[in-house]
């Protein structure tokens, strides 16, 4: 199952990124589809294929992978199951420096100045807990993402009530909901680079995870250098995850579940889970996407509050399992 597992998940993106090219308010045919691509003159089905729902697929690519490969890294990092990207403050960093934006009106001035503070928060906050967690162990490092993020989130609350009008608190709360709607190749070119960059990193931490799972003190016996393991892990993560943030606003539990969703057709080995973690995030936020386009109501469901309703049952389960194994 191992090596079958990675070309089944390449071959699944596939199909949904197939469909997530073909669906949506207008139906859009295979042939139709092929036509518009091979036409180079412009057209209505061109149009929408290249310029709506293409940055779209390419960033629930994006977003997912990231979010499944930091979600593996961070719990084999801290051994534990539960981690996900959201633990170190990435998640609420970015949201922060993204209200901010909302909040002072640079949104207006500026049409990428949302994304761009929410990097930008994601990395002081990831910088803060690491910074705070200096001389510390995993303990400290778990503890001081823990306090950034209740700040984090205490500004975003602070923010929303004190917003200046009902038009500003909304439009943040519908940032904070997460989505993928009218995302365009500027939001590709800001985070992109630096998803690719943070993925990079976590992939280089794979070899010292295998080591970690028997602790610490025998991972170092083994030569790992667990200072610098965790520095991959942290900059990777607020790199990463701060700029898949940024640019769609908060989409949790995709980091939580899908490690859990390959790890034991893996031998529950930590390091081997990096790719198909990554592949099965990239998949889950995809179908989550395209969901929310086939569901039937007035409005589009948000990305963000779609995953959370699925997540929270597994969430709820993941418990129950943990302290039924631990029982």
């Amino acid at each position: 199952m191992n090596r079958r597992l990675i070309p089944l998940l390449a071959a699944l993106l596939v199909v949904l990124s197939a469909g997530s090219l073909l669906a949506g308010s207008v139906w859009l045919s295979p042939a139709a589809v092929a036509a518009a691509l091979a036409d180079p003159s412009p057209g209505i089905a061109r149009l929408l294929i290249l310029e709506v729902r293409l940055p779209r697929l390419v960033l629930a690519l994006l977003v997912g992978g990231i979010l499944g490969l930091s979600g593996a890294v961070l719990q084999g990092l801290l051994r534990n199951p539960l981690a996900e990207p959201g633990l170190l403050g990435a998640s609420s960093g970015a949201s922060l420096g993204a209200v901010i934006a909302l909040y002072y009106g640079f949104s207006n001035a500026v049409a990428l100045a949302v994304p761009v503070f929410g990097l930008l928060g994601a990395l002081a906050a990831v910088g803060i807990a690491l910074a705070l967690a200096r001389r510390g162990g995993t303990l400290s490092l778990v503890l001081a993402g823990v306090a950034v993020s209740t700040v984090a989130s205490a500004g975003i609350s602070l923010a929303l009530n004190l917003a200046p009008n009902p038009y500003a608190a909304y439009e943040i709360m519908t940032w904070l909901m997460g989505s993928l709607a009218d995302r365009s190749w500027d939001h590709v070119a800001l985070a992109g680079p630096f998803i690719v960059i943070g993925a990079g990193l976590l992939l280089l931490t794979a070899r010292a995870l295998d080591a970690l799972a028997l602790g610490e003190r025998q991972a170092e016996s083994l030569g790992v250098d667990v200072r610098r393991t965790r520095l991959l892990a942290l900059a990777g993560t607020a790199l990463g995850v701060g700029a898949a943030t940024a640019v769609t606003g908060a989409i949790g539990f995709v980091g939580l579940i899908a490690p859990h969703l390959v790890r034991p057709l893996l031998g529950h080995r930590p390091g081997a889970a990096l790719v198909p973690s990554a592949l099965t995030g990239a998949a889950i936020v995809l179908a989550a996407d395209l969901a929310t386009r086939l569901l039937p109501g007035a409005t589009e469901l948000r990305l963000g509050v779609l995953v959370s309703a699925v997540g929270a049952p597994f969430f709820l389960w993941l418990v129950l399992h943990v302290r039924r194994s631990g029982a």
